[in-house]
């Protein structure tokens, strides 16, 4: 690290007296200038130690989502890998059917919706015109 840095991981006049204004401006802001000028020379290791448990982490994802997905590798039995491909296939048919129904089912409570609304439209439009035909002008009376 630079040592001719104004503010270093060291107790220098300008770090002892950012630490004193942070305690006197608002206390964690001193604590935190604490915490840099003793343990400030071992965040680039903590920093690096982060890091690598963050990409290990993150890399046991890429790994399994590997697993589930097309892309894979063999287990070395033919029969087992044969049956795996063909329940793999399945699966994404039966996948497929269900979001085949998903989207008729949201089709079929659009229109529900769609029907509804207009039920409630012409009733609110009976009722604000009692004598009139019930339809606005400009529109189809359904």
């Amino acid at each position: 690290m630079n040592q001719s840095a104004l503010i270093r991981p060291d107790w220098t006049p300008a770090t002892i007296a950012m630490m004193v204004l942070g305690f006197v401006v608002f206390w964690p802001l001193g604590l935190a200038m604490l915490a840099y000028i003793l343990f400030g020379e071992r965040l680039k290791g903590f920093k690096k130690d982060a890091n690598n448990s963050v990409d290990g982490f993150c890399s046991s994802f890429k790994r399994k989502s590997q697993r589930y997905g097309r892309p894979h590798f063999g287990t070395g039995n033919v029969a087992f890998d044969d049956w795996r491909d063909a329940e793999l296939a399945r699966l994404d048919e039966e996948r497929r059917k269900l979001d085949e129904m998903r989207e008729q089912f949201d089709e079929y409570v659009r229109e529900l919706r769609r029907a509804k609304d207009q039920e409630d439209f012409d009733r609110f439009m009976r009722d604000r015109n009692p004598g009139g035909s019930g339809s606005v002008p400009g529109f189809p009376a359904n």
